[in-house]
Order: C-alpha cells, then sequence, then structure tokens
C-alpha cells in the first residue's frame, strides 16, 4: 500500500502535485536543490489551501492537516522510504535522466518511479532507473490543483501492478486517468503545442497583435485563455522544450518550432515566471511585448 509519496522539485508543478496528494491523504516528502525554492513551495501550497477553504471547497481541518503533511528534505538519499516517488524537475532530458539515475540507487527495490514529463519518452527515462518495470509517466496538468486531468503513460516494460497503483493514487486524489502510449508530447500536448506555436507563427508573420490573437480565439473559438496568455503561463521554455521533442521525435516540419519563440527564450522573456512574455506583467495590468 502507498502512503509515503516522494516528489522531486518544488516549481509549479512539484507544488501542485504536493498539493493534491496531501489533501488525498499521502504523506509527502519534498525535494528541491533550492531551500528557498521549497520554502516558497511551502507558502505556495498554504495559500493555495486557504483559497480552497475561503471557496468552500475543503474544511480547515482538512487544509491543516494537508499541509501538516508536506516535509521538505535535503535531498536523494531522505526518499529512501518512499513507496512512490513522482520526478517534477524541469522539462529537460539530460537532467532528468541524472536525477532518475541517482533516485534508482536509493530506493527500496520494490518501490515506484513515476515522471511528470509532459514530452520526453517514458521508455528512455525508464532505461536509466534501474527498475524499468516499475516506472511509468504520470502527468498531471497546470494549475494541478484545478485541472482534473492526468495522462496515464507506459513505458515498454511498465507491469500491470505498477499501472494499476499508480491508477489508484490519481483516483485518490480526485483526478481523471487518461492512458496514452509512449508518443512523443503524449496527447494534450501533441494537441495543444503546435496550437501555440502556430499562434507565434501568426505573430511572427505579423498575421495580427498579440492582443489581436488572443481575444480572437477567447471570443470566436471559446478558449478561457488566448494561446500567447496561455503560452506565458506554462512557460515559453517549457514550450520550446515540447516541441522540439516534437520536432525531432517526429521529424516532420510542421512541429518546427518558431524563430520568435526561440529568441523569446533565448532573451530570458519566458513568460509570467520571468515577468515577462508575450506580455510584460510587471504594471498593474499585463502588457504586450510586440
Amino acid at each position: 500500500m502507498i502512503q509515503t509519496i516522494g516528489i522531486i522539485g518544488a516549481g509549479q508543478m512539484g507544488n501542485g502535485i504536493a498539493h493534491v496528494l496531501a489533501v488525498a491523504g499521502y504523506d509527502i516528502l519534498l525535494t528541491d536543490t533550492s531551500n528557498s525554492q521549497m520554502q516558497k513551495a511551502l507558502r505556495a501550497i498554504g495559500n493555495n489551501l486557504s483559497r480552497q477553504v475561503s471557496r468552500g471547497h475543503l474544511e480547515q481541518v482538512e487544509a491543516t492537516d494537508a499541509l501538516a503533511r508536506i516535509q521538505t528534505v535535503a535531498g536523494l538519499p531522505e526518499l529512501a522510504h518512499a513507496e512512490l516517488v513522482v520526478e517534477a524537475a524541469t522539462e529537460d532530458e539530460d537532467i532528468k535522466r541524472e536525477i532518475l539515475s541517482d533516485l534508482g540507487k536509493v530506493l527500496n527495490s520494490d518501490a515506484l518511479i513515476c515522471t511528470n514529463t509532459s514530452s520526453i519518452s517514458i521508455t528512455r527515462l525508464a532505461s536509466v532507473s534501474g527498475r524499468p518495470e516499475k516506472f511509468m509517466g504520470m502527468h498531471f496538468m497546470n494549475p494541478v490543483p484545478v485541472m482534473e486531468l492526468v495522462e496515464l503513460i507506459r513505458g515498454i516494460a511498465t507491469d500491470e501492478e505498477t499501472f494499476n497503483k499508480v491508477r489508484e493514487v490519481v483516483l485518490k486524489a480526485g483526478k481523471v486517468p487518461t492512458n496514452s502510449e509512449d508518443f512523443p508530447a503524449f496527447i494534450v500536448n501533441r494537441i495543444l503545442m503546435p496550437m501555440v506555436n502556430e499562434a507565434v507563427y501568426t505573430l511572427y508573420e505579423g498575421v495580427g497583435t498579440v492582443e489581436g490573437i488572443d481575444s480572437s480565439m477567447r471570443l470566436g473559438a471559446n478558449h478561457r485563455m488566448g494561446p500567447l496568455e496561455l503560452a506565458d503561463f506554462i512557460g515559453l521554455d517549457t514550450c520550446l522544450s515540447i516541441m522540439q521533442v516534437l520536432y525531432e521525435g517526429l521529424a516532420d516540419s510542421k512541429y518546427r518550432p518558431c524563430p520568435l519563440l526561440v529568441k523569446y527564450v533565448e532573451a530570458g522573456w519566458i513568460g509570467r515566471k520571468a515577468e515577462r512574455g508575450f506580455y510584460d506583467y510587471r504594471g498593474e495590468k499585463p502588457v504586450p511585448t510586440r
């Protein structure tokens, strides 16, 4: 039975995963290379839990108990007694491979490992874990406390017991699992990211302005967020990483990342987390940067 879950990475995805799994009753061990990032994550989780209480989605005692179940720890060896570990580090295959290789050496032999990658081959990541049969993809959507879907992706060696146990965790967390085959970017990002990339091309080619593109998709296609606003929310660096995985993995020119997206990432204008992307967030109201 899974009770203690380790989470690697205390960024936007990691703290969101910690939040929902703690609310579901799991004991959480959260680790990150940055202690300040872990403290920031705890504050974010506390604020999000308070917001859920104020909206009537949680009782105060449930929020208090959930926060008490989250413990920050110094490094991978501190996760040794976890029954399941979720890797939620940055969307960089080299970084993930290094983490997973080290992780496999410190866990108990029957512990499961999941990765929250949004695009990278599960089979390839599993190959460095030392336990490919106990490894799979568990891709939460952003923001984790709000979005209902979790993509479950088996690697070529993932066994049925691992899949069933991970699926049980997802269901207990109140999420809806969907099964995806191990193809680049899986289901959601295989569809979503080319749309975002095409919106950037539409801006790059002068077909429309930032506000024009976003308002057109909100009002004309009934999207809750325009594609450029959404890209800023996700992070332009993440969008670019996923497009590169699609382009390299499927060898089709239709997935070529827009040069303007590359330029923004090179400039460090990667969206809300950097306060600048397709919009400038440093003032009272977001202003288009182009």
